[in-house]
């Protein structure tokens, strides 16, 4: 469970009317005041360590549902709503969230809901359709991108896999093989020409292209890897996340056997312990755990075991339009990557630019809250549109108070001198910007006939 306090009044309530007990005999079974009680069900008192235990003895329950039961997923994920372009103009800030919550959580989850499914914001989208992927990625926000259970098993695997030599890629083939009766084959690009990994039951064969390099057959074979041996544990979480929507619950299974592969290459209590002593240095963790960029930027947002929580990275991915095709806020709560728009100050978008090379950036946004950024261009096996290459640009970000322990920033004071910049030109309200695109929500334009300023575009003040 985060160490940051638990609201639950709802989830509790409904427990205790679930179970046709009054507040009364709820809290005589759970050793508390009914009126101690009556303050957690209203949210007006946070659920203790106490009374965490206490309900999982009497009422055998996973206590982690409730935290995943918050409304709307919980204060940082409504706040990460509220950063949408369409209610810049409101300046909600943290008080009202909780007090929103506090008083009144089914408005709340009704609001998320009803964001979430519109897609966010303007985004133009049939307001009735639901939107799998946000609906996924809302599912992760409520365990803040990590999942203990699938943590422990790839951990436990990867030990055991150690035992059969050095070279991970051959011991999980040599297990594959064994055990699942599973050969691996390498396949030219004329047999495989728009597949990367195909599972041949008939043939019992992991059939892997060519075009692949070392990293992401490494990758592939963890993923098959994951998919017969973690089964069990995957299906639990993905059963647990309630998904009406099929198309969702696959995606959300898939993320979370990528999640697995990924802590088996990266097992948590070694790649913690090399983050920490390298000062996260991200070519030496790439070199050492044989991974690529972007799994290992994943890898990094997903470290918040209790007692032994990694730094809180965020990431993003964009394509060279800017569209933002992966994001992954762990325990971060960065406004960064909760804007349906970006800024084209931010040297993400710069990091095409320099293929390989790693984009350092200490940012300031409005709210003067910094950020440390560390931005690098990607260039996935096999993936082209039509004759072009595809390019992203993957993005890691952490909280300036941080930087301390990375070895990137060496040198880079943190009250030192930032880049301003904002959500996206529609949720921004710097007015001395030049490369400004469109005025803020709520704003009118100003059109002067005498003179033209340095500013693209003016705007009108509160």
């Amino acid at each position: 469970m985060s160490d940051r306090k638990l609201i639950a009044g709802p989830p509790i309530r409904r427990l205790r009317r679930r179970h046709g007990l009054s507040q009364a005999a709820m809290a005589e079974m759970l050793g508390i005041s009914p009126s101690y009680l009556n303050l957690v069900e209203r949210n007006h008192r946070p659920v203790s360590a106490s009374l965490l235990v206490a309900l999982a003895e009497q009422f055998d329950f996973d206590p982690r549902t409730l935290a995943a039961a918050e409304p709307g997923g919980g204060a940082d994920a409504i706040r990460r709503r509220l950063a949408d372009p369409l209610f810049a103009d409101l300046e909600v800030d943290r008080a009202e969230v909780d007090e929103w919550l506090a008083a009144a959580p089914g408005g709340a989850e009704a609001f998320a809901r009803a964001f979430d499914r519109s897609g966010g914001g303007g985004g133009g989208m049939i307001a009735d359709i639901a939107d799998p992927i946000v609906e996924v990625r809302r599912a992760i926000d409520r365990w803040r991108g990590h999942f203990a259970d699938l943590d422990a098993a790839a951990e436990t695997l990867a030990d055991e896999l150690r035992l059969t030599g050095t070279d991970l890629y051959a011991a999980i083939g040599q297990r594959l093989t064994v055990k699942h009766h599973l050969t691996l084959r390498i396949l030219p690009i004329d047999v495989l020409p728009d597949t990367l990994r195909r599972l041949d039951l008939h043939a019992r064969q992991l059939q892997l292209s060519e075009t692949l390099k070392h990293e992401d057959r490494l990758f592939a074979v963890a993923f098959q890897l994951a998919q017969l041996e973690a089964r069990g544990e995957i299906e639990a979480v993905a059963r647990g996340a309630g998904f009406t929507d099929r198309v969702a619950e696959r995606l959300f299974r898939r993320h979370l056997t990528g999640y697995f592969a990924a802590a088996l290459l990266m097992p948590y209590a070694r790649f913690l312990r090399a983050c920490e002593a390298s000062g996260y240095d991200l070519d030496l963790l790439q070199r050492r755990f044989g991974v690529g960029f972007e799994a290992l930027a994943f890898r990094l947002t997903t470290l918040g075991r209790v007692g032994a929580r990694g730094l809180p990275f965020f990431m993003v991915r964009i394509d060279r339009a800017g569209q933002l095709s992966k994001r992954h806020a762990g325990a971060s709560d960065a406004p960064l990557i909760a804007a349906s728009y970006r800024c084209p100050l931010w040297r993400l978008h710069h990091a095409f630019e320099r293929p390989g090379d790693t984009a350092v950036q200490l940012v300031e946004l409005e709210d003067g809250e910094r950020w440390l950024t560390l931005s690098r261009s990607i260039r996935p096996q096999g993936w082209r549109a039509e004759d072009v290459p595809a390019d992203f640009a993957v993005g890691l970000g952490v909280k300036a108070s941080h930087i301390g322990a990375l070895a990137a920033a060496r040198g880079i004071d943190p009250g030192g001198p930032a880049t301003p910049i904002g959500l996206g030109c529609r949720a921004c309200l710097r007015p001395d910007c030049r490369q400004r695109s469109h005025p803020p929500t709520g704003r009118a334009l100003l059109v002067n006939e005498r003179e033209r300023r340095g500013t693209a575009l003016e705007f009108a003040g509160d």
